[in-house]
């Protein structure tokens, strides 16, 4: 019954998403709003973690199950992309590059400071 309850809060809030996006004509997908629905209700204490977390920890597990059905669609329609997948691999190179680059900035940057602050307390 707990996983029941659990899924049903995450799919009430992967619902009112697709509303959002519906009312919202922004070109971001529904499953971002998603994520920020579901960040402000854990932030705010409305949602706690418990409520969710052993049905998201199973969605967690099944992730790279899910990811099967859109590589095979990659793969059907390899020939078709054949001539740009060199430009699309660089692309995927760089841009992961960068975020990596950027995210480890920003994190260190974010350890420093919290450190510098407990320094003064």
């Amino acid at each position: 019954m707990k996983y029941l309850q659990q899924a049903v809060i995450i799919a009430a809030i992967t619902f009112a998403a697709e509303i959002i996006k519906y009312f919202v004509p922004l070109p971001v997908p529904a499953s971002i709003y998603g994520l920020i629905l579901l960040f402000v209700l854990l932030k705010t204490g409305l949602l706690k973690l418990g409520q969710i977390e052993d049905v998201g920890g199973l969605l967690l597990e099944l992730m790279p199950l899910l990811l099967v059905p859109a590589s095979v669609s990659f793969l059907t329609v390899l020939d078709t992309i054949q001539g740009m997948l060199l430009p699309v691999l660089i692309m995927g190179f760089i841009g992961t590059t960068v975020v990596m680059i950027v995210t480890g900035s920003v994190s260190q940057w974010i350890i420093r400071r919290s450190g510098k602050e407990k320094g003064h307390e």
